[in-house]
């Protein structure tokens, strides 16, 4: 029986990220062992989309009202590296992991499947 989804992000600086993750997004983890943190996510959801190239994988943190979530942290001192745009299906914006990474965040503006 499945029951749950791992992500995998990968870093450049995997111990910053991951204090990122937990002191400022504030998620629980657990210690996998040697400081190996693996954090506990909200609801999740998965979709397929086609494409014509290699297939690639994408994660976003989905939030109810992005506007208020991306003033919380910039307030916190998160850099908000893409600033929100309508797309139809949602607003999406993204944030600047200490790694440098992006991390997407997105408010649904279509039915989500994580409250069935």
């Amino acid at each position: 029986m499945i029951n749950g989804a791992h992500v995998i992000l990968y870093s450049s600086d995997a111990d910053a990220d991951r204090a990122f993750i937990r002191d400022v997004l504030g998620f629980p983890g657990v210690d996998a062992g040697g400081g190996w943190l693996i954090f506990k996510l909200p609801p999740a959801e998965v979709a397929v989309h086609p494409t014509d190239g290699p297939p690639v994988h994408e994660f976003y943190l989905m939030c109810d009202d992005l506007d208020a979530q991306l003033a919380e942290l910039s307030a916190l001192g998160v850099e908000i590296s893409r600033e929100p745009s309508e797309q139809g299906w949602g607003k999406l914006a993204a944030i600047r992991l200490p790694s440098g990474a992006d991390l997407p965040l997105y408010e649904p503006r279509h039915p989500i499947a994580h409250s069935l």
